[in-house]
């Protein structure tokens, strides 16, 4: 694999390192939701909400489009899913 390849690597796990951004791929999964939903939902502050959703959509794995005065976030790479099943079975797996 070429060093550009596997810096691009990291850079993606080191966003999907992150607890609150695993729960809030997993909230976008089914529909699409506004900051404040999310808040609502994963009772995290808006900023945090904010940033760690900036940093996804940086990633390519979250799009936005604006409503009125609201943003609503939806998840663009749906295959990131299928990256988590294949940790989650490594998880599982005795050494």
């Amino acid at each position: 694999m070429e060093r550009k390849g596997i810096r691009q690597l990291s850079v993606l796990f080191k966003i999907l390192g992150d607890e609150n951004r695993l729960r809030i791929l997993h909230e976008l999964r089914e529909k699409e939701a506004s900051v404040g939903e999310l808040v609502n939902r994963l009772e995290i502050s808006q900023p945090l909400v904010s940033h760690h959703l900036r940093e996804l959509k940086l990633a390519g794995l979250v799009t936005s489009r604006k409503s009125g005065p609201y943003v609503f976030y939806r998840l663009s790479k749906p295959r990131v899913f299928d990256l988590f099943a294949l940790a989650q079975s490594l998880v599982g797996e005795n050494p």
